[in-house]
């Protein structure tokens, strides 16, 4: 298909004196547009820009694109270059959305003078460098700039987005530590860092985040321990994650919405009505989902819509996290995915897990934990991924009930002195009495008995020798990071 510019100009016209008014669409070669007046009344022009799937693989020059440009789509084509900076002109921008092209080179600093942005999406491209310190829009709800080959730390990027709701710089290069002043991003929910180079402890200012409801730092440098204070996150559903509805402000009226360009946009209704000063004027109301992924049950799977709004967890997994893990975990009652594997977690799994009760995976392979699995475990019932694999654990496993029978071996293997079903370790079985232990017991031929002095210093020896050897073999498995080994400093 040759390169087509499609501009969909929409005129909206608010009747202030006399019940008339009116609209007239006309068509020419690739682009659509509308027109409405009335008399003594005002209008106003919103202009997008919608090239979705159509194979451009250049980008629009600016003398085409109108200077009240509001919303710009140009996701899922073959375009390449670098990011014009004519884009950072146009004052009116609400929404850019470009994923899923082959832009390279780094975003351009003309961005920070969208102050109108609302919906940033330049996900799945080659953009390199930092990502610009002077982008904290005030406006701005959700970033995507996922997957992509961006690098440096986030210094004051995002500083001033008191707004921001998604953060979402995943599967990137960036590096450094977390800002303090994530902290002041009051209503962000999700926050997604996983597939970088962050490093440093997780810092408390993430408990002041009271709307988060899904925090992602899978496949990062953090040590330290898990902050306690994370039992200060609700971590419950809200409805701003998945809807992107958004209008424009005329004398205090909410006005045409402008995202039926995104990729997920469903209709709320065909029509709303709204009395404005003598007459009725129907408008279309469009909310608009957005999507992430988020690793769960074992693999990676995109959430988006109402489902989005419901989903909530924490994943700090393959990091160089250490200590044990704090009880207060156990008040994230909302959560529905809880993952710490791949870390140096050690100490006892808390019986406060058992206060989940909204949880459906919970993973805590590849630590080094200790002590028994906590029986009080069985009363989650809605958890459906559950994994102790490769971390020490000792005595029995939870009796198989309720989600506990479903539960393969595979999700307690690695445990060497871990019994019972659905291992094939029968905990009831009783250990051998040593031959050395029956020599005890065993009358020489001649009529005299063993030197009980040279026994207990023989079998002392023995013991201490056995203990060692022991010892050696699960250090040498750590250290290799094999299939016994904790390979908390690199994922499996």
């Amino acid at each position: 298909m040759r390169d087509t510019v499609v501009v969909v100009v929409v005129v909206v016209v608010v009747v202030r004196a006399g019940r008339r008014w009116w609209s007239a669409t006309s068509r020419r070669e690739g682009v659509n547009e509308r027109h409405g007046g009335s008399g003594g009344g005002a209008s106003w022009t919103a202009v997008v820009v919608d090239l979705r799937e159509r194979e451009v693989s250049k980008f629009p020059d600016s003398i085409s694109i109108p200077p009240s440009l509001e919303a710009l789509g140009i996701s899922n084509n073959h375009m390449s270059g670098k990011l014009p900076r004519w884009m950072g002109n146009m004052s009116n921008l609400m929404g850019i959305v470009i994923f899923s092209n082959h832009f390279e080179g780094p975003i351009p600093v003309e961005f920070c003078k969208l102050g109108n942005l609302e919906f940033l999406d330049l996900s799945e491209n080659n953009l390199s460098g930092s990502i610009p310190s002077c982008f904290n829009q005030l406006r701005v709800k959700h970033v995507h700039l996922n997957r992509n080959q961006l690098s440096g730390p986030m210094t004051r990027a995002f500083y001033n987005s008191s707004s921001l709701v998604t953060l979402d710089l995943s599967n990137n290069h960036l590096n450094g530590t977390i800002p303090r002043w994530i902290g002041s991003l009051h209503v962000l929910s999700i926050l997604l860092l996983k597939f970088n180079n962050f490093e440093g402890e997780i810092p408390i200012q993430l408990c002041q985040l009271k709307q988060l409801s899904i925090l992602d730092l899978f496949e990062n440098n953090f040590f330290g321990s898990i902050p306690p204070c994370f039992r200060e996150i609700p971590f419950e559903t809200t409805h701003e994650k998945s809807s992107l509805e958004t209008g424009y402000q005329m004398g205090g009226i909410s006005t045409f919405s402008l995202w039926s360009f995104v990729e997920g946009s469903k209709s709320l209704g065909e029509h709303y009505m709204m009395d404005v000063g003598y007459g009725t004027i129907i408008f279309h109301s469009l909310d608009v989902q957005q999507k992430v992924e988020l690793t769960t049950k074992h693999g990676s799977y995109a959430y988006k819509g109402n489902i989005l709004d419901y989903m909530s967890g924490v994943d700090l997994s393959c990091n160089h996290l250490t200590r044990e893990i704090p009880l207060e975990m156990g008040n994230l009652s909302n959560i529905h995915v809880l993952n710490l594997s791949h870390n140096n977690l050690f100490g006892s799994i808390p019986s406060t897990f058992s206060q989940l009760k909204q949880i459906k995976s919970l993973d805590l392979s590849y630590n080094r934990l200790n002590g028994k699995i906590p029986s009080q475990l069985i009363e989650l019932d809605k958890l459906e991924v559950f994994s102790v694999a490769y971390t020490n654990l000792s005595s029995a496993t939870p009796d198989r009930k309720a989600q506990f029978a479903t539960f393969e071996e595979s999700r307690y293997k690695g445990n060497l002195f871990l019994c019972g079903l659905p291992l094939r370790t029968n905990c009831n079985k009783t250990v051998p009495t040593t031959t050395m232990s029956k020599g005890l017991e065993r009358k020489i031929e001649d009529g005299g008995f063993i030197d009980m002095e040279v026994f207990y210093v023989s079998f002392l020896v023995s013991y201490i020798i056995a203990l060692l050897v022991i010892v050696a073999i699960l250090f040498k498995k750590i250290l290799i990071g094999d299939k016994l080994g904790f390979t908390s400093l690199k994922c499996a």
